[in-house]
């Protein structure tokens, strides 16, 4: 039976069917209905995995050996009133729901609205708050430049991504994102809050993104983050409102005067229309990548080299050395001179983090 329903009692899970007790190691550690005296328990073990629950979601260690510590970033240092956890199932394969997650250009088109929202109204969502430290609404940076200069650098958790784009003023908007190996990615979501996103497989067509949203300011507000979330999604599976059924909510005269797809003013929506409309499983022997898929190029560089060195029994993936010597990452958007992008984003995230209320300095390890 499915030990999910499990009774949680007497340091293990008793299981409603027989009441058998099984501990948090796998061992059965009593057997009431057995004779008295019976040792059948010491024989009956179940598949455990050790597991650590951080500001709301739970990670399980399946491999094998001694068991990782977990990074050192910035979702798992902030204190749970700072963290707002969620989740969503997308019916496509897991590597086409990261992939999305890193490619910068798209935004300009997939995420463009027409009308710039009052920023006092953009709390909890994505691409709707001012660019950096300016009046500039980043959705009007993201529409009116569209032509980036995307940059990508490896790091020791995955891939740094720099995103630039030259404003008509002189100035330069650097959007620093990153994809967090194997299958995470780290981004800004607005001045004040990060999100770090992972995409985990249910099986081959399917899976759930698990998303951790970060304050360096004040508490997040968790019940209109779980409002705003909970009107797109149903329980208990969390499965998108919008979806391929009703045509992802699709309106013609929306698209012609308020977004870019016609889908509603939730990004996620977006995405998962992208992700979900190539198929289950994209037939990436029939595609064609453009200049600005470098990072999606890169990541696959990474992938298929990991899957080699499993294949030979070698260990040394991204992140898994010291991870909890892994800190940030690093993830703003920054407005400043031209020719002074590539210090104004770590000045700027210097002074976030000088400011933040928990300890978000980063301690020498990776930014």
């Amino acid at each position: 039976v499915d030990l999910c329903y499990g009774r949680l009692e007497d340091g293990g899970l008793r299981c409603p069917f027989h009441g058998w007790l099984m501990g948090a190691d796998g061992r059965c550690l009593e057997q009431p209905g057995e004779p008295e005296g019976s040792t059948f328990h010491e024989k009956v073990n179940s598949t455990a995995y050790p597991v650590v629950e951080r500001n709301g979601i739970i990670f399980a260690f399946m491999g094998e050996g001694e068991t990782p510590a977990l990074p050192d970033f910035d979702c798992f240092r902030a204190p749970d009133s700072h963290v707002f956890a969620f989740k969503g199932l997308w019916q496509c394969n897991w590597l086409q729901a990261l992939e999305v997650g890193i490619d910068p250009a798209h935004a300009s088109f997939l995420h463009r609205f027409f009308e710039d929202e009052n920023p006092d109204q953009q709390y909890g969502k994505q691409f709707r708050d001012t660019a950096a430290d300016t009046d500039i609404p980043i959705t009007r940076v993201l529409r009116d430049y569209y032509r980036p200069d995307i940059l990508v650098e490896e790091t020791d958790y995955g891939l740094r991504l720099k995103t630039l784009r030259h404003l008509d003023n002189g100035k330069t908007h650097v959007r620093v994102t990153n994809q967090v190996f194997p299958c995470a990615i780290t981004i800004p979501m607005s001045k004040d809050m990060n999100i770090t996103q992972w995409h985990v497989p249910i099986d081959d067509e399917n899976c759930y993104w698990y998303a951790l949203f970060t304050s360096f300011t004040e508490p997040v507000d968790k019940d209109t983050m779980r409002a705003q979330r909970l009107a797109e999604h149903t329980l208990p599976d969390y499965a998108p409102v919008r979806n391929k059924a009703n045509n992802y909510g699709y309106d013609s005269e929306e698209q012609a005067r308020q977004t870019y797809t016609g889908m509603g003013m939730d990004i996620n929506v977006h995405d998962q229309w992208a992700c979900e409309s190539m198929g289950p499983i994209q037939d990436r022997t029939k595609e064609q990548l453009g200049t600005t898929d470098k990072a999606i190029t890169a990541y696959r560089r990474l992938l298929l080299q990991a899957i080699g060195k499993l294949e030979n029994g070698e260990a040394d993936l991204p992140g898994a050395g010291d991870a909890a010597a892994l800190q940030g990452p690093i993830a703003l958007d920054a407005v400043g001179a031209a020719d002074e992008w590539d210090r104004i984003w770590l000045e700027g995230d210097a002074e976030r983090r000088a400011a933040c209320p928990w300890d978000a300095k980063l301690q020498g390890g990776t930014r």
